[in-house]
């Protein structure tokens, strides 16, 4: 399949298209983030996002540039934002007044807050319930079990490209329950 011919699929929804795209730029995203962040984890959910913003808005993608410039532009405005979230936080948290005490946040949760996880969790857990046996299986790996994409794979037999595609879809599809409920 070439590339071109795999955009017009994957704009019809075309699964394996989208897997096609996936595992074809894959690495030129994983390694353009990790030069940016320096770190694995964080160059892999850019780059997870990076795809999953992509295929979402894959009908906007312009036949005039390449899908890979297309693809890191996306992938470096991701951590941009990030980045820009990261030093408001900063920003918001820091005192410009040295003469001011520091208030020590309590992060602790407190009853409300633990009853409203429960209950979002329970919802959560019913929503996932709805998806398909393989795609329920691989968000419990991978969220509730947080076993790497490595380990999901050895403990699916499935390549490693599969398990980040298969995650990737049941996110998809989870998130189009969770609107509709």
């Amino acid at each position: 399949m070439e590339v071109k011919e795999a955009i017009h699929k994957a704009k019809n929804n075309n699964q394996i298209a989208f897997k096609f795209l996936l595992d074809t730029y894959w690495n030129d995203v994983y390694a353009f983030q990790l030069k940016r962040t320096m770190n694995e984890n964080d160059a892999e959910d850019i780059t997870i996002q990076t795809f999953s913003k992509a295929f979402d808005k894959i009908d906007t993608y312009n036949d005039d540039y390449k899908f890979k410039t297309w693809l890191i532009t996306i992938s470096k405005n991701i951590h941009i934002d990030l980045v820009r979230k990261q030093k408001k936080t900063i920003n918001n948290t820091s005192k410009d007044n040295e003469d001011h005490y520091f208030d020590i946040i309590d992060d602790s949760p407190t009853p409300e807050d633990k009853i409203i996880t429960e209950q979002n969790l329970a919802n959560l857990l019913r929503n996932i319930k709805k998806l398909k046996p393989h795609y329920q299986e691989v968000i419990n790996l991978r969220y509730f079990q947080e076993l790497s994409y490595k380990e999901i794979s050895v403990e699916l037999k499935e390549p490693i490209n599969n398990v980040k595609v298969k995650l990737l879809r049941a996110k998809k599809l989870l998130a189009e329950i969770i609107i509709k409920s």
